[in-house]
């Protein structure tokens, strides 16, 4: 507990964050500094090839950022209809890297340390080294054989041809060059000066869309938050393109349900929980795009109390049921929080997508990059189909719980379709079961998956997984290598004596840290 704070899943980039408070600077300040130092520190979840989004409360308001780039413009619907699916490495999943505008954006409004300073960190370790950490040493050497033939992968993250493991050091001296590149043009140099150049001339060889253009037409966007409230907090999200507004749906559902009878790891409330995150699944795999894109269903509709009351009935309290979507209209990620004694608390999280993301490196820069386009569908008519211009379906959501009028939690869990899931959990073992921060990250995990599936953690009791597979879901409990499927939460939490609690999820290397 401390007066300031930084969670994050990788200890030295928390402390990159927690330096620049220490300089008399603000949560925002070490929230980027952190992610910043992120990109080096933690590649196999994130890089400067990433998305990001935040949210951000300001001492009096909450703000909320989408910095997820588009599709090439050049794309047209059919560009894989020949494949039949979308490509999820090498170049043509890369869509336009959003994090970088974050960083600039973010540092233009609340910001109050120089932009380059908070590079300083990362600049440090891409040029120095540093040493690997356990999880993130096993995470590179998972991705080592499946992607050192794409371009530019083996000359930049293999050491004599092999991933380097925890305990061994790492240099970046190219990353290194770009950061100092980032932070003296404050992200111009990436958009549309000689990196931007660099990036083209890379997609143009190996036959993609990315366009100059298309790097200079990136903009981050001030969305706001959609959120729901259940009895005394409420949860927000960025809305669509991002899968949050699934956690604000099961949570609306589960309101009008019997959970408050039940504890947090009762069978009867973690069925409700399950079936309730079900629904909001269903319904977002075929509502949820770019919100530009949403025009017949939209997110109003999706959360509409009335809607939600309804879909609230459909489910049985003795029995696990395979949902379809219903009609709401009639007729590899990094997280972390950063949180200042002025009351300044924020919600940050990047990602590549899949772990090291497309495997592509921009030869002479560092610069890996995500696959992001993976997030489209190739249906036809559907609103997240693949084109030209456009946003993908995101999984990355950071998280936030306000009271009536004060703020109560910035957090966010890692994960792909976790994510959502992992929200509903944090919230409602933080909020209804009153269970601390550090708890609440570390209790066992479920996670929905196809049909009447739900994986568990395999630590979870195993009478509450026999009782699920009593009530009908089909449970399997994986084993703790596979465990990084159940994401990583960090998380802090406002108390009311003034000051933060800070939690770190233990199936990451990262942790609070907070003077």
């Amino acid at each position: 507990m401390a007066d300031n704070m930084v969670v994050a899943s990788q200890p030295l980039a928390a402390q990159a964050g927690l330096a620049m408070l220490a300089q008399g600077g603000n949560a925002v300040d070490a929230a980027l500094a952190t992610a910043i130092a992120l990109t080096q520190l933690e590649p196999t979840g994130n890089g400067l090839g990433s998305d990001a989004f935040a949210i951000v409360w300001d001492g009096s308001q909450l703000h909320g950022l989408n910095a997820s780039g588009r599709s090439p413009q050049a794309w047209q619907k059919d560009r894989f209809d020949s494949l039949g699916v979308i490509p999820d490495r090498g170049w043509e999943p890369v869509t336009v890297p959003g994090a970088v505008g974050a960083w600039a954006e973010l540092h233009q409004r609340f910001g109050k340390l120089p932009f380059d300073t908070l590079f300083e960190p990362a600049i440090r370790y891409a040029e120095s080294g540093f040493v690997i950490s356990p999880i993130i040493g096993k995470m590179w050497g998972l991705a080592a054989d499946e992607l050192k033939t794409q371009p530019g992968f083996a000359n930049h993250f293999l050491v004599g041809g092999k991933a380097p493991r925890a305990g061994e050091r790492f240099y970046n001296p190219d990353a290194a060059r770009t950061l100092q590149s980032i932070a003296e043009t404050k992200g111009e140099s990436f958009y549309r000066g000689h990196l931007a150049e660099l990036i083209v001339a890379d997609a143009a060889k190996h036959g993609s869309a990315l366009s100059i253009l298309d790097m200079a037409a990136n903009k981050p966007e001030w969305c706001g938050t959609v959120s729901q409230t259940f009895d005394g907090f409420s949860l927000h999200e960025i809305p669509p393109n991002g899968q949050g507004i699934a956690a604000c749906m099961a949570l609306g559902m589960l309101a009008h349900t019997p959970i408050r009878d039940f504890g947090p790891d009762d069978p009867q409330a973690v069925h409700l929980m399950v079936e309730a995150m079900k629904l909001a699944f269903r319904d977002s795999a075929a509502y949820v795009a770019d919100s530009d894109h949403m025009s017949d269903v939209t997110a109003s509709h999706l959360l509409d109390p009335d809607y939600l009351t309804s879909r609230a009935r459909l489910i049985d309290p003795a029995r696990a049921q395979n949902f379809n979507s219903g009609s709401p209209k009639q007729g590899g990620t990094v997280c972390l929080s950063a949180a200042d004694s002025d009351g300044m608390m924020v919600s940050f999280i990047q990602s590549n997508y899949e772990g090291f993301g497309s495997g592509v490196v921009v030869p002479g820069t560092g610069i890996h990059l995500q696959n992001r386009a993976c997030g489209f569908t190739l249906a036809p008519g559907h609103p997240n189909q693949l084109d030209g211009a456009k946003r993908p379906f995101h999984t990355i959501i950071p998280g936030f719980l306000m009271g009536p009028s004060d703020p109560i939690m910035a957090f966010g869990v890692m994960g792909g379709m976790m994510q959502a899931q992992g929200h509903l959990q944090m919230a409602l073992r933080t909020q209804l079961w009153g269970q601390d921060v550090q708890t609440a990250a570390d209790a066992p995990r479920w996670r929905v998956t196809d049909d009447l599936g739900v994986s568990c953690e395999q630590s979870m009791d195993h009478s509450l997984r026999q009782s699920l597979s009593d009530m009908g879901h089909e449970v399997t409990a994986e084993k703790p290598d596979l465990a990084f499927g159940f994401g990583g939460a960090q998380l802090i939490h406002r108390l009311d004596a003034g000051g933060y609690a800070g939690g770190s999820d233990p199936r990451k290397d990262g942790g609070a840290f907070g003077f």
